[in-house]
């Protein structure tokens, strides 16, 4: 995959993704990574990339004329998906992270103050983006997260894939519960199913204790998912589990 970014900060953007396993990922050849200056394709001595909006207002709006550059000029056959930062986009979630990775070549167009001029989205055909209910002093930090999660589903990202697959939203729910050693701490121990060795009681452990997780914190994913037989199982035996252990 390629990814070319675009922003008025390259910094901002580029320091965060040459470090941990994507910047071993950009080292290793698995993906390219390409941080445009913005301001490189302005056509005046002070390389002006903003003004005043029309209709007045305080704040400023990032002028067309710079972004439409960029692209003709990163991407002359409109071949690659385009995104823009956009705190009035589509708020952007796993199963969107998943549906980016199968693209070949990506172009991030980074948001910045007021927003960007609204005839670049039209004629740019891009897609808007945004990472949450929330405002950004700019959209570099958005693109490094949806960066970041679309390449760790790249292969060569994750040295043990499989791990992935228990994180919290890969499959709709949040991830389950996790520890590691001591087996005692400070007077709380590790669920003694996790130490049994038995790894199919430990599975549905795990399986109960993600959806009962999801249930209690994000009423919201768990209304959304369709459960299996196997997976009302282990979330009533799991809340089962908490119930005697609330009694004693």
């Amino acid at each position: 995959m390629q990814i070319d970014i675009v922003t008025i900060f390259p910094k901002m953007v580029d320091i965060p993704l040459s470090e941990s396993l994507i910047g071993k990922g950009r080292q290793q050849g698995y993906y390219n990574i390409n941080v445009h200056d913005l301001r490189d394709f302005t056509d005046d001595k002070h390389k002006v990339v903003d003004d005043v909006p029309y209709g007045g207002g305080p704040g400023m709006v990032m002028k067309p004329e710079p972004i439409i550059r960029a692209l003709n000029n990163i991407d002359p056959e409109n071949k690659a998906l385009r995104i823009l930062t956009s705190a009035a986009g589509e708020v952007f979630n796993q199963g969107m992270a998943g549906e980016f990775a199968e693209s070949e070549w990506m172009v991030i167009i980074c948001g910045h103050y007021k927003g960007v001029d609204q005839r670049v989205v039209e004629i740019g055909k891009l897609k808007e983006i945004s990472i949450g209910d929330f405002a950004l002093t700019g959209g570099e930090h958005a693109a490094c997260v949806m960066v970041d999660a679309i390449l760790r589903l790249l292969p060569g990202t994750m040295k043990d894939f499989g791990s992935a697959e228990e994180d919290s939203h890969f499959k709709g729910i949040l991830g389950p519960e996790e520890y590691t050693r001591p087996e005692e701490f400070e007077g709380l121990k590790v669920p003694e199913v996790l130490i049994s060795g038995h790894h199919e009681n430990i599975r549905k452990w795990r399986l109960g204790n993600a959806l009962y997780r999801t249930k209690t914190r994000r009423p919201d994913l768990f209304k959304s998912k369709s459960l299996t037989k196997e997976e009302i199982d282990a979330l009533n035996k799991y809340k089962n589990t908490e119930t005697e252990k609330c009694r004693s």
